[in-house]
This record gives structure tokens, C-alpha cells and sequence, in this order.
């Protein structure tokens, strides 16, 4: 084995100019070079793969006792090991963040979702460039990375076409390749693409078959199949993060079938079955206890007789989804194989990136966008009833209920965002690495968590940690190798502090005892009272003899309590974790939150061809009056297609025309739809056409009163009834001359949506309304001016 004798402390390494005789002629004997070399990790280094599925609960795949087949985690367990106590964040793109850069989420800015970031460094959603994130250290280190699936760490004022993209994949991220989505969520019967930075449209459709995981594992296994056979020396890190089984769960009905009557019995029984499976597994200890029901979670008994068989259907689609994604995850496992790789590449398979999803309400959701705006009593049991057939399909955008996020976090207390409690953070998860792992089929329980991932990389590929990066020394990696606890099932943990914290609910967990508070409950998304922080509280549980936090020694060790709390603290203190937010909607606003903005003002301009901007992309017509003008010239015959859409078939609004006649559409969540057309068709030639939406005001969610104009004169008038006050969507965009995405009305659809005309420009007004009814060329140069 040749030494390795790269500088690779600093990346990018530095560039060595051979030393030596210089000849004057390339002729010349004496003339001699060494021959140019590509870039290659040490000798050895492994190919990586790391798989990160989204809101899977400890107690919902197969490999963990669960009730969900996943024989794709079963086969790599069968052949890798078991983590049991390996531990998230309690949340999405924190835990990815910690997991990319191997710090904790608060050091690297993400103490929440990207959404409701505040200008708080601990929670600013932005990355210091102190902490480079693992694929760019593999990158400048000779491996080729790409990643495939969700991404969810972009601040969302650098969402838009625009960039900039530092924070994506491509930009900053590390990654040669990117093929997924940007946010939390995405429809996986109809998602928003993009390739690098470009956005980009399905290659197919739902009705001829398309699915979005099925999608990412196309283009994974394509790319690890075209990487071998074009640079097989040099070693692959693949990130695959599809956005399943986060909802909207979606899954061909096939799938959902094969779980027909599995749940009728509810989620209190299923938690005992789970239960059973985990210790005969060996999954959990034969001493733990399973933990009870609290409260705030309604006992299946207690739910009402019709609506059983709906909850039941939900269960059904969720184990359907997940089972489809482990069969997804499968065939990469198989492309591994079948190139001769799979001895050679450190597999792993996290089963979740924070507990189970407990935001779709105490009965689910048709549509999870109900809950999320505070209107979750629209989705009535009747309603429900009524669409429990299309669960999964195109037409649903649906969530479980809250029930079966606890029961999918057996033997746990609590779920998703609880990061007090292991059933917000334990996540199993699998490694698989048969030149690395000395007992195939073993089981570890050392504490481990996600910051761990990278440096148990790094040391496997023989990379020092980088002192400095692109010039910038680099603070310190704060997770712990894992690699120790390959080899030797009995090795005393190494990672033995490490604190929790999400949206005021935290915790600490030293050498085996925990102590921990649960502020808020994940279901309550909007009103609700919260306590003060220093009212909440704390619990203490002795992980050593009770591996489900079953019994509360509070107050029988007082003293060992307040030490764990004040050791809490000074990790906050150390991490960025204060100021304490328990804040959520609020946050939604940038002002009230202090980050910035991509669009300032009350008017905002908008050409031909843009499109696939994100909702913070654009001005904010919730809860006021707002006036949409477009100046387009009208073809002979009338013109047909979409102005400007926001949203889509969940919730959103659109002007377009039909039929030649200027027409406005608002979507309540799927469930309303408010339709406004002119009397007469707009004539050939230029014209302005102009929709008004009077707010009626006295409160969030109200309707108003709609205008149609052409050239300023009233054409039609109309009534909207409802509006959503915080979020259209989570995936759906804003685009100018078409819809892409799904549509938000019926009166066109996603291929008729193109425009027939030809559009100027388009101005989005909100606030007071103009009693001109159009925009005069002063105004719009204005506004243009005023974004220079």
C-alpha cells in the first residue's frame, strides 16, 4: 500500500507543483513529469450509502417489532446490526443538518424547520461556513456524492430560481449530483423537481404509473450503475432521503390492500402486539415496560364507532407507503449487489428522521393542510367517512391519526417534536458493512446519535477531520465514531452526553440517566396555552434499568434531577439552544421571526415564464384585500389558460381564463372551491385584466367579495366564503402563464394551463384596493424601481 501522502487537514488539498529539472524542448530525454493522478480517497475507503427515511416511528418497521413490513431492513439487519438506542433530533431538517455536518442542530442553526427560522444564531437556519457538511469533505476528498430525495435545509429566502445556493446540494452542500425537492414535504403523485437547481417536471404522470420514490430510486441505481462503470476507483457517498413516509402518505392501493383488517383493533391493542414482537426480537430488553397511554391521546375505545373504519384505512395506507419504501431502498441494496459493491459499502438504513408524525390531528386528515391553518373541524367524521376510499390516491393529501403516531413509537412515550422523550428522537436503524462488522445479525445498544454518522464515516475511510476548509478553519465535529461498537457488542459507549431540545420540549441524557420536559403538544399547531419554561415539568428515568422512560424517579432523586437540569443548561448555553422558542405560527411571519425576505412591500412584479416559487417567494395575500392585474394581448378566438396560479388541488388561488372570459378561482384545502367568470369574453387585442378580492376583515380565514375588470370596467363580480389564513402548501408553487404541480381549479387542468396569449406582466397588489381598477405605466415603473 502506497502512503498516502495528500495534506487532507486542509481542503481543498493543496495543489503540489512538481520540483525538478525544466527542459526547454518536451522533446528532450531529460524531460520527465509525474504522470497526472486523479484525486482518490486512501486506499481502502468504503463506498457509503445512507438511507434516511422520514417520520418512521422505533415501533413502526418490522425490524424493530413493528407492524409495518420492511424485508429490505430485515435482510441488511440479517447481515449488518441493530442500533436500538440511536437517537434524531425529534424533528426533519434539524436532524438532517446534524446528520450532514456531524453537529448538533443548533450549532449548525437549524433548532426548527427552515420555516419558522429567527434571526436567533441557534435558530437562523443557516449554516456557519465553520461547519462544512460531510459530502463536501468526501467530495475534496476524491469521492463522488450525490444526493437523491428531500431536501429540507435551504433557508427559505434562498428557495426561489434564484438562489442563492449555497445552501442546496449543488451549491454548498457537497454534492455533485441532486435530484429531489426543496421543503419538507412534497406529493408524491405529483412533486416539484428539481436536477442541481433546475427546476424540473415528472417524466411521468400518475395515471400512467409515475410515483415519486420509485423516481428517486430510478435515478439512484442509474447513477451508481453509471459511476461504476465510468470511475470504478474511485468510492461513492449516495445520500437517498426520499420524502416517504412523511404525509401526505401516498401509495397505489395495492400496496394498502395487503394490510386489509390488520388494524381494525385499534391503536391501544397494536401497541401490546408491537410490544410483544420488540422483546421477542430482542429489540428491546426482556425487562422494559411498556409505557401508558397519556391523556391528550384518546383511547381507541373512546373514538367513535363509524369512524373506526376510516382510522383503520389510515393505518392501512401508512404500513402500505412504508413497505413500498423499503422496497424502494430495496432495489438500491440490489444495484449494490449486482455491481459487486455491497461488501464494500458502509450501508446505513435510519428508519426515521424523529418519531412518528403526530400533526394530523386526533381523527387524521383528508387533508393535513386543515390542521396546519387551524381549520382541522372542516374535515368533519362524515367528511371523512366520505372520502376514506381515496386515502392514498392522487385526490388525498392525508395524514394518520394521532393515535397511531403514539403506537408507532412503541414502547415510547410521545412522538414527533416530543424531543423530551424517546419517542420523539429513538429511531432504529440499521448498518450494514460486512468488512467492518464482526457479527452479522448482533444487536447494539450503546447510546448513538445522528451527529455520530460522519466522523464514524470519516475514521472508516481513513479521512483526518478537516482543520480547514475553502480557506475557513473548521470548528470541531461534536458527534462521536460509532465505528468502536462495530466490532465488540459490549463496549462501553463512548458518546454518553448529549442534550434535546424542540420547540421548548428538551432534555439530557448523561450516562445513562435522562432527565427531561415536555412543553408543548405536537397536535396543538394553533391557540393552545403554554406554561412558562420555568413551570414546566421534569422528569427523571434511569435508562440503565428502564430502556422506555417508564418510571419517573423525580422525586426520589431531587438531587441527581436539578444536577441533569443544570448540566442541561450549560449545553444550551454551549450549543446555541437560548433563547428558548416555544413559538410556532408566529414564526411563520419573517418580520415577527427577523429573517429576511425575498419580496418587501405591498406590490409585486411578476413576467412571462417565471415560475416554481416557493410561498415565501411571494408577496402575502392572506388575510387582506388584494388585486391581481395582467397586461396580456388577447389572440383572436379569446384567449384560454392560467394568469398566475398559487397553490394548487390542496389549497390555492388562480386567475386565468375559460373560454375567452377572464375568470378567479379560490381553493379552500380541496374541500371548497369559489369560482368567479366574466359575463362577457375579453376582446382581441391588448388589455389589462384585473381580479379584486375585497377582505371582509374582522378576523383571520374570512371571505370576500371578488371583481372581475377588463381595461378597468367591471365585468363579473362573485363571493369567496372562506380563505386560508397561514399556508397554502407545503410543495405547491406560484407560476406565471401556467400551473404547473397540480391544478388549482377545475376549470383547467395541469397540460391546459398554458396560456394562449401572450402576457406583459403580471402585478400582485395587496392592502387598500385601487379605485382606478388598473395599473397606469407610472405605477408600474415604480414598482419596478423599487426593487433595485
Amino acid at each position: 500500500m502506497r502512503p498516502d501522502t495528500h495534506a487532507r487537514t486542509i481542503l481543498p488539498i493543496p495543489d503540489r507543483v512538481p520540483t525538478g529539472l525544466v527542459t526547454y524542448d518536451a522533446k528532450d530525454p531529460e524531460t520527465a513529469f509525474p504522470p497526472i493522478e486523479p484525486l482518490l480517497p486512501p486506499e481502502g475507503a468504503p463506498n457509503v450509502l445512507v438511507v434516511l427515511l422520514d417520520d418512521v416511528g422505533f415501533g413502526a418497521p418490522s425490524t424493530f417489532g413493528g407492524p409495518c413490513r420492511t424485508p429490505t431492513a430485515d435482510r441488511l439487519a440479517a447481515g449488518g446490526l441493530r442500533f436500538n438506542r440511536f437517537h434524531t433530533t425529534a424533528l426533519c431538517a434539524p436532524t438532517r443538518q446534524a446528520l450532514l455536518t456531524g453537529r448538533n442542530h443548533h450549532s449548525v442553526g437549524m433548532g426548527s424547520i427552515t420555516e419558522t427560522a429567527t434571526s436567533a444564531p441557534g435558530n437562523s437556519s443557516l449554516r456557519p461556513n465553520t461547519m462544512a457538511p460531510l459530502a463536501k469533505t468526501l467530495r475534496l476528498n476524491g469521492y463522488a456524492t450525490a444526493q437523491f430525495g428531500k431536501c429540507h435545509e435551504v433557508p427559505v429566502w434562498q428557495t426561489s430560481p434564484v438562489g442563492p445556493f449555497d445552501a442546496w446540494p449543488t451549491g454548498g452542500g457537497g454534492f455533485e449530483t441532486f435530484y429531489g425537492f426543496i421543503g419538507g414535504e412534497n406529493n408524491q403523485w405529483d412533486p416539484a423537481l428539481y436536477e442541481g437547481t433546475t427546476p424540473v417536471e415528472p417524466p411521468a404522470t400518475p395515471e400512467e404509473g409515475y410515483h415519486l420514490t420509485e423516481d428517486l430510486a430510478d435515478r439512484a441505481t442509474a447513477w451508481m450503475r453509471m459511476q461504476r462503470a465510468l470511475t470504478p476507483d474511485r468510492p461513492f457517498f449516495v445520500y437517498f432521503a426520499p420524502g416517504a413516509t412523511h404525509a401526505p402518505h401516498h401509495v397505489d392501493a395495492a400496496w394498502i390492500d395487503r394490510y386489509a383488517g390488520q388494524f381494525d383493533d385499534g391503536w391501544d391493542v397494536q401497541r401490546e402486539r408491537t410490544f410483544a414482537r420488540q422483546v421477542e426480537l430482542g429489540v428491546v430488553p426482556p425487562d422494559a415496560e411498556l409505557t401508558p397511554r397519556h391523556e391528550e391521546i384518546p383511547a381507541w375505545d373512546a373514538m367513535p364507532e363509524d369512524l373506526k373504519p376510516v382510522l383503520a384505512r389510515q393505518m392501512e395506507t401508512y404500513a402500505g407507503f412504508l413497505e413500498h419504501t423499503d422496497a424502494q431502498v430495496g432495489r438500491l441494496v440490489d444495484t449494490l449487489e449486482e455491481l459487486g459493491e455491497l461488501d464494500r459499502t458502509i450501508v446505513y438504513y435510519i428508519l426515521g428522521d424523529n418519531g412518528a408524525s403526530a400533526e394530523g390531528t386526533v381523527n387524521g386528515a383528508f387533508n393535513e393542510m386543515a390542521n396546519f391553518n387551524g381549520m382541522a373541524a372542516l374535515e368533519t367524521p362524515e367528511f371523512l367517512r366520505s372520502r376514506m376510499a381515496e386515502l392514498g390516491s392522487p385526490s388525498s393529501y392525508n395524514h394518520y391519526a394521532v393515535g397511531w403516531a403514539w403506537a408507532m413509537d412503541t414502547p415510547y412515550q410521545w412522538t414527533k417534536q416530543v424531543a423530551s422523550h424517546w419517542g420523539g428522537t429513538r429511531n432504529g436503524t440499521v448498518v450494514h458493512w460486512p468488512a467492518g462488522i464482526a457479527e452479522p445479525g448482533g444487536l447494539r445498544s450503546q447510546f448513538t446519535h445522528v451527529v455520530d454518522i460522519a466522523p464514524t464515516i470519516l475514521e472508516a475511510a481513513g479521512l483526518p477531520e478537516p482543520v480547514s476548509v475553502d480557506g475557513v478553519q473548521q470548528a470541531p465535529i461534536e458527534g462521536t465514531s460509532m465505528l468502536y461498537a462495530f466490532g465488540e457488542a459490549t463496549a462501553p459507549e463512548r458518546h454518553d452526553l448529549q442534550y434535546f431540545e424542540m420547540f421548548g420540549n428538551r432534555g439530557i441524557y448523561h450516562r445513562g440517566w435522562s432527565a427531561v420536559t415536555k412543553h408543548r403538544t405536537p397536535w396543538v399547531m394553533v391557540g393552545g396555552t403554554l406554561p412558562p419554561f420555568d413551570e414546566d415539568v421534569w422528569e427523571l428515568y434511569d435508562g440503565r434499568s428502564d430502556f422506555s422512560q417508564a418510571h419517573d424517579l423525580a422525586a426520589e432523586r431531587p438531587d441527581l434531577l436539578a444536577r441533569l437540569q443544570r448540566l442541561w443548561l450549560i449545553e444550551a448555553v454551549r450549543h446555541r439552544v437560548l433563547p428558548l422558542d416555544d413559538r410556532t405560527s408566529e414564526r411563520l411571519d419573517p418580520a415577527a421571526a427577523g429573517r429576511p425576505t425575498l419580496v418587501r412591500g405591498d406590490t409585486q412584479l411578476f413576467y412571462p415564464g417565471m415560475g416554481r416559487l416557493s410561498e415565501n417567494s411571494v408577496v402575502s395575500i392572506k388575510n387582506r384585500s388584494f388585486a391581481v392585474t395582467a397586461e396580456v394581448d388577447v389572440p383572436a378566438g379569446g384567449a384560454r389558460g392560467v394568469l398566475i396560479a398559487q397553490g394548487g388541488r390542496f389549497g390555492g388561488w388562480a386567475a386565468y381564463c375559460a373560454d375567452g372570459r377572464l375568470a378567479f378561482v379560490y381553493n379552500v384545502l380541496g374541500l371548497r372551491e369559489f369560482v368567479v367568470t366574466a359575463g362577457s369574453p375579453a376582446p382581441e387585442g391588448l388589455h389589462q385584466l384585473r381580479v379584486e378580492l375585497a377582505y371582509d376583515g374582522g378576523g383571520p380565514g374570512r371571505g370576500g367579495d371578488v371583481t372581475l375588470y377588463v381595461d378597468g370596467a367591471p365585468v363579473g363580480a362573485g363571493r369567496v366564503e372562506a380563505t386560508q389564513p397561514l399556508v397554502f402548501s407545503a410543495d405547491e408553487t406560484t407560476d406565471v402563464g401556467r400551473d404547473t404541480g397540480t391544478p388549482v381549479g377545475s376549470g383547467y387542468t395541469t397540460a391546459t394551463s398554458r396560456f394562449t396569449g401572450r402576457i406583459h406582466w403580471v402585478q400582485l397588489d395587496v392592502g387598500p384596493l385601487d379605485a382606478d381598477h388598473v395599473v397606469s405605466a407610472e405605477e408600474r415603473m415604480r414598482v419596478a424601481m423599487a426593487r433595485q
